[in-house]
Formats: C-alpha cells, structure tokens, sequence
C-alpha cells in the first residue's frame, strides 16, 4: 500500500517538478531526479487521434519497400522496444551497422540516433523510411500507399485536415512515441522515501555510480544521460571504425564520438554500446572498468576504474533498478487497402 501511495504521489508531484526542471529534453537536468512530463514542440500537441493514427503507423509493414518492415521490427515492445540483436536488419536481410537503441523515454533526448543526426522525434521518425538498408521506401511511394487507403485517408483528414503527407507520418508517429514512457522505477520510489525499494546491494550500487565508478559525468539528470556524445573507444579498433558524430559535424575533435544513452530501462535493452557489442550489462561494467578501448580520440572522462567484482555486480543491480513499468501495449487493428487480404500485423518481426 505505501509504494502504491509513493507512485501517486510521484504522478501528482511530476507537475512540480517542471518549476526546477526545464520544459524541453536537452537543457541541463544535473540532479539524477524524477522524470518530469513527456514534452511535446509547439506545433504537434498530443490528440488522442493522433496518437492513435501514429500508432497504426508504427507497427505498420506497408511504410517498408517490399511490406516487410516497420518501425517495431527494430523497435519492438516486447523486447524494451528495441532490438535484442546486435544490430538491425532491413529490407532484404541486410545488415546495419549499429543497434537500433530504444523508444522508451526518447521523448525527453534532445538528439535522436547514435551520431545526433535527427534533433527530434519528428525527423527520427522519416529516417528509416528512406533509409535504404533499413525500409528502403521512398517517401513519395509511402504518402501514395496511405493515401490509397481510405481509412487511413479519413485519419489524416481528421487529425491534420490534409491527406497523408510527409510532414503528418512524422508528427503521428512521434506523437505515438511520446507514450512510451516509464513508470516510477525502484531509485525513484527509493529517491521518494520507501527505503525498502531497492535491494542493499543496489543501494551500494549507487554509491558506486555516484563515486569510484565514475558515472555521473555523462549519465546525469532524469535520463541518467548528459544528452551530450563521447567516444569510448567501441569499435574503434576495427579496420574501418565507424566516426560517429564526425560523419555530421566534420569536427575532428568528434571522431568516434556518439550519444550517451539514457539508463532507464536499460536492463530491458541489451545487447549495449552502439555497436551492440556487449552483451549483458556486467559486460558494459568490465568494459568502463577496463578504460574502454584505447584510440587517439577516447574520451579523458573514460578512465580504468579498478573495480572490485563486488563493486561491479552492485554497479548493475542498481541499473537493474532503474527500470519502470511501461504501458502494455497491443498491435492495432490496421486499416485495409480496398479488395487486400494481407495482414499486416507483422511489424513485430
């Protein structure tokens, strides 16, 4: 009774907390605090139509070349809606070269995919759809399938008062996005005054995150993410390394850098890095303790830690609470395209 007591309060107190918390993701957030509302631009507020509309096209195959292919397939709910693979496969079985990452709380980062490429969810959205390897459509044939159905025509005129267009995917979909959100986690109700919330050895765990495990200069505020990019040295040792955020900024002082992840949830999320290299979360800890792996370009926050195992396993129980509930969620009913019996509810993939 007083953790679900706890969990209310957290709810009824979330608006509070936007007076010492700014209102959109990517402003300092220092404080390993609760997460404040989702925040939503200006010029998409959250419908419930829309919401509805976008989750539809979430979890549609149709948005892909060949219908194989949607966002849920690298992004799925059942798997902490991302991909347990080391990294994605598109269209055709071919092979990306990084880990897809999760929905879950992307509504509060200020960049979207590994290298910041997209700066919010409405241009992360796009991307994938005309990205060769992933769905590889174009977005001219994608607005001409929607617009071919009529229920999904009827939709978009309902929501944005226009037939399907570039602009209306992106903003259904990342309204949809907006949801998946996580609940109060064991830290938080910790943070709140249940004691009782975290195991010992996750207690330990945060003292270590706080101190000797050097984790608080990048995975700071609500996100456990200092919404910022460093190079750890993954992947950098291979023959052709992926830069990064170079392959965007041209700044050499961004080689081999990438975004720091958000830490909620992430024991939902495994395989890790942005290579999807490592494969459990004890994994991740050896390879910060080791000092990552060793390039002209790491990071001088990335230093050998020196660990003990003791250290190092209450380092991951105190991860393993900081995840939350998150909705449950169900495939929708899809609309059909006049005279088709495909069904496709295979976004799951």
């Amino acid at each position: 009774m007083r953790r679900v007591l706890l969990v209310a309060l957290a709810l009824a107190a979330a608006p509070l907390l936007l007076l010492q918390l700014p209102v959109y993701a990517g402003e300092p957030m220092l404080a390993n605090g609760l997460l404040p509302p989702a925040p939503a631009p200006p010029d998409n507020p959250q419908t419930d139509a829309k919401i509805r509309l976008g989750k539809q096209l979430y979890f549609d195959t149709r948005l892909s070349a060949d219908n194989t292919i949607s966002c849920a397939t690298c992004h799925d709910p059942r798997t902490g809606f991302s991909n347990p693979n080391p990294t994605d496969t598109g269209i055709k079985g071919q092979v990306g070269g990084r880990n897809s990452g999760t929905i879950i709380n992307a509504a509060y980062m200020r960049f979207q995919f590994w290298d910041g490429r997209a700066g919010s969810l409405e241009e992360q959205a796009l991307g994938p759809i005309h990205n060769p390897i992933e769905m590889g459509e174009t977005l001219e044939n994608v607005i001409n399938k929607l617009n071919a159905i009529p229920g999904y025509k009827e939709q978009f005129d309902q929501v944005f008062g226009t037939d399907a267009s570039a602009e209306g995917i992106a903003k259904a979909i990342a309204s949809y996005e907006r949801t998946v959100i996580s609940g109060p986690s064991p830290y938080d109700l910790w943070l709140m005054g249940d004691k009782s919330a975290m195991t010992k050895a996750a207690v330990r765990g945060l003292r270590i995150f706080n101190g000797k495990g050097h984790c608080t200069p990048c995975h700071s505020g609500p996100m456990f993410s200092d919404q910022s990019f460093h190079n750890l040295g993954a992947g950098m040792d291979k023959p052709n390394p992926d830069l990064g955020r170079f392959s965007q900024t041209k700044n050499p002082t961004d080689t081999g850098r990438f975004k720091t992840p958000t830490l909620r949830n992430i024991a939902e999320t495994p395989p890790y890095l942005h290579t999807g290299m490592e494969k459990t979360l004890m994994d991740v800890v050896d390879f910060y303790d080791r000092g990552g792996t060793r390039n002209p370009h790491l990071d001088p926050l990335v230093l050998p830690l020196r660990l003990t195992r003791q250290e190092k396993e209450d380092l991951v129980e105190f991860m393993k609470a900081l995840s939350g509930p998150v909705p449950a969620t169900e495939v929708p009913k899809f609309v059909e395209a006049p005279g088709s019996t495909a069904d496709p509810k295979g976004g799951l993939r």
